[in-house]
């Protein structure tokens, strides 16, 4: 799989343009992928807050992560801006069946796909070599659009996760 997500974003956003990740339970298929792509399209076009329109964007990474992404300094983001985009993704939640708001699943690179691990088993991947301190992990807490470009997808040790396990294995 191509990895390189950083070149589809948006060149024109501010680097602390606030983002959001929301993590799929599952793959997405290329049907569902398309009518979220869609969904997504849709919302960012008539994201508004307080009236005027947001600088929004939204996409789907790797079948598995919704991103959306608002540059602050062309419009604010309010709290009603916000919940609008929490509707959509619990929306998204009930039409296509998925949880997208798991914080105790965490996502790796294994293998070259997108390994979806429970928080208690992370240890157990470590001590059982499924994973080790390389391991790519997907960082989900980013805030800005920087912090998505250098660290959403680390190496685990290089992660908060990473601070919380090896320090115990």
């Amino acid at each position: 799989m191509n990895w390189n997500y950083k070149e589809l974003l948006p060149a024109d956003f501010a680097a602390d343009s606030r983002v959001w990740v929301y993590q799929s339970s599952r793959l997405f298929s290329m049907g569902e992928a398309l009518q979220l792509e869609d969904l997504l399209n849709h919302f960012t076009a008539n994201w508004k807050s307080h009236g005027t329109p947001v600088k929004g964007f939204g996409t789907l990474f790797f079948g598995q992560f919704i991103v959306l992404m608002a540059d602050e300094n062309a419009t604010g983001v309010s709290g009603c801006s916000t919940d609008s985009s929490v509707r959509l993704i619990k929306d998204i939640e009930e039409v296509f069946k998925v949880h997208m708001f798991d914080r105790q699943s965490m996502a790796f690179v294994v293998k070259d796909k997108v390994q979806i691990l429970p928080m208690s088993q992370v240890k157990y991947a470590l001590e059982n070599k499924f994973i080790d301190e390389d391991t790519v992990y997907f960082n989900n807490l980013v805030l800005t659009k920087e912090e998505l470009e250098n660290n959403w997808m680390v190496p685990l040790k290089d992660s908060w996760l990473g601070k919380r396990v090896l320090r115990n294995a």
